[in-house]
């Protein structure tokens, strides 16, 4: 899917892309000469400041909350009914919300898993089924799903959160191994610590110095580079790497 052979512009929407790693890869997308589905959930000002930034023509922008499966219905809807076939997806829209088990009663505790799954897994993978249709039937397309080193290394205080990236790990690996066969590509990126706005409050507070001394690098990751290797699966990974997880943390966590 390398742009630069291809007279097809290809689209791509984006899960998430009004600020952070979304926008680093709606920003890159464009800068490839995609057109770019900017999906967002409530933030529609800062969908659209993106929009504008971006690089090129035919970009728009669309809202949906992806954890009510119906709005996935009408998101896939409204972006090929507006900007023709997607071939790429990449789901990127999450959340993260602290629910310790010691100290989180059991109403809160299923609550915080129920918006965590639905938000996290659930939607991609909802997103992932019509995607994957519509790919297959159109002879080939990839989908790209940031997941979280936490998927392996663990999060004490947001279980749900880990558990949603892991699950997301094998829905990836999953897809790739029953669409292959269509030309359809599934690939996983798995970022740790990333500076953006949602990781400030974290980065910038007492335990800022803690996280940075994970880090080999010094530092974490920047949201451009965690969403070059995203657009790098995208357009321009080979089909051998269908199902492969790529690790983007700085070699905080090494898994084996």
């Amino acid at each position: 899917m390398n742009h630069s052979t291809s007279p097809e512009r290809p689209t791509v929407l984006v899960t998430g892309a009004s600020g952070g790693i979304g926008r680093a890869m709606a920003l890159q997308f464009a800068r490839r000469g995609c057109r770019v589905a900017v999906h967002y959930r409530g933030r529609r000002a800062a969908a659209e400041a993106v929009l504008a930034a971006l690089e090129g023509d035919g970009h728009q922008v669309f809202g949906a909350d992806l954890a009510r499966p119906e709005e996935v219905a009408r998101l896939w809807g409204q972006v090929t009914a507006a900007m023709g076939r997607i071939q790429v997806l990449v789901n990127n829209a999450g959340m993260f919300e602290a629910h310790p088990l010691l100290t989180t009663d059991y109403a809160a505790w299923q609550s915080a898993w129920e918006r965590t799954l639905a938000t996290n897994l659930l939607g991609p993978a909802n997103l992932c089924h019509w995607a994957g249709q519509a790919m297959a039937a159109a002879g080939g397309g990839r989908m790209v799903n940031i997941s979280s080193r936490g998927a392996f290394r663990g999060e004490p205080d947001t279980p749900a959160y880990g558990a949603s990236k892991a699950g997301l790990n094998a829905l990836s690996q999953s897809l790739a191994l029953a669409l292959a066969g269509q030309g359809v590509y599934c690939f996983a990126v798995a970022p740790g610590w990333v500076d953006t706005d949602m990781a400030s409050a974290s980065l910038d507070g007492p335990q800022g110095a803690a996280i940075r001394a994970q880090h080999p690098l010094g530092r974490v990751a920047s949201a451009e580079e965690v969403a070059a290797a995203a657009v790098f699966c995208a357009l321009d990974a080979p089909a051998a790497m269908t199902g492969c997880i790529i690790d983007v943390n700085g070699a905080s966590y090494l898994r084996t």
